[in-house]
């Protein structure tokens, strides 16, 4: 890992020290889904307007696709933390999933050949 490395764990920890020490409190639960939704949206907007077949519009292009990313994890993570899921964990299990449900499926998938 180089020095600008980050677990999961780490991440969730260093929201909430954030949240605690500068944020004040969480967001409910449902503040924050909004949230996420809301940050998945602007993610979505420079993705299709930068990548995809709509023209960008003058005011979104100086938007960091990178930030925009960011701001969905940050919301992401307080809701791993308020609500008491270990993503490092979780993600774990979802790879073991994907990887035995999937095993043969995207090889066999001739769409993607």
């Amino acid at each position: 890992m180089n020095s600008n490395s980050i677990t999961l764990q780490q991440a969730q920890k260093e929201v909430d020290h954030w949240i605690k020490t500068i944020g004040v409190r969480y967001f409910s639960e449902l503040t924050n889904m909004a949230m996420l939704t809301e940050e998945v949206g602007e993610v979505a907007r420079i993705i299709a307007r930068r990548y995809g077949e709509q023209s960008e519009k003058e005011s979104d292009k100086n938007k960091d696709l990178g930030d925009e990313m960011a701001d969905v994890l940050w919301v992401l993570l307080c809701l791993a933390n308020q609500t008491g899921v270990d993503l490092t964990a979780a993600f774990h299990r979802n790879m073991e999933k994907k990887s035995i449900r999937d095993k043969d499926r995207h090889q066999q998938n001739p769409k993607l050949k």
